[in-house]
């Protein structure tokens, strides 16, 4: 009882958005009867392969899960199917956290690098600009 807990307080963070002046769950993690915390199904709505398949990348490159795929489920619906599936002792929501700051990290960094380049070339620009007066 005292994982339920645990696990919901960690999800609570990510399961809602305001969109609208209204809110709206983003996130939901679906569990069949009878299975545990290392094989679980969130669904994200209003995602589709862009984040899908870079946040499963993101979760295998952990040895720990055994599984990580999604799905749409269907061309017309803005959502996506990822399931995971844990070994040992590790909750599914733990890799599929830990996997969704890997990659905030990692667009940061190329978002960072981005702006660096950007920066640089016009620089570059207005040296060259001023050289030729």
């Amino acid at each position: 009882m005292e994982d339920d807990q645990e696990l919901e307080r960690k999800m609570s963070g990510l399961k809602t958005s305001m969109a609208e002046g209204e809110r709206k769950t983003a996130l939901e993690m679906v569990q069949a009867a009878g299975t545990d915390r290392h094989c679980v199904t969130f669904v994200l709505h209003e995602e589709d392969h862009t984040l899908g398949n870079s946040l499963r990348y993101m979760i295998m490159k952990n040895p720990e899960v055994e599984f990580c795929g999604y799905t749409t489920t269907h061309p017309s619906e803005s959502k996506i199917n990822l399931r995971i599936q844990t070994r040992g002792a590790l909750p599914a929501v733990e890799p599929f956290q830990r996997g969704l700051n890997e990659l905030m990290n990692v667009c940061q960094h190329v978002l960072d690098k981005f702006e660096a380049s950007i920066k640089h070339y016009k620089d570059q620009k207005a040296s060259r600009s001023e050289s030729t007066f």
